[in-house]
């Protein structure tokens, strides 16, 4: 899977998680109230998305759902030259 995949992998991921956490809000009465509970599922997906990307929680996700991240600003990447 190429990067472009993942990063449409793990967007889908958080939004999923977001609905799944806001659904019982949403399920309730989806007149006038639904505006909390699209809040929470944004809310939670843009919580995942920033967890997500921290380099600690990047180690710990599985191989499909991680993303290789650029080399630092300034710095470029090593194609094998010495």
């Amino acid at each position: 899977m190429n990067d472009t995949g993942r990063r449409a992998l793990r967007t889908l991921v958080q939004t999923l998680f977001g609905l799944v956490t806001a659904l019982p809000l949403l399920a309730d009465d989806p007149a006038a109230r639904g505006l909390p509970g699209i809040a929470v599922a944004v809310a939670v997906a843009g919580t995942l998305s920033r967890l997500m990307s921290a380099p600690a929680v990047e180690r710990l996700l599985p191989a499909w759902l991680r993303v290789r991240t650029a080399p630092p600003p300034g710095e470029e990447a090593d194609h094998g030259r010495l």
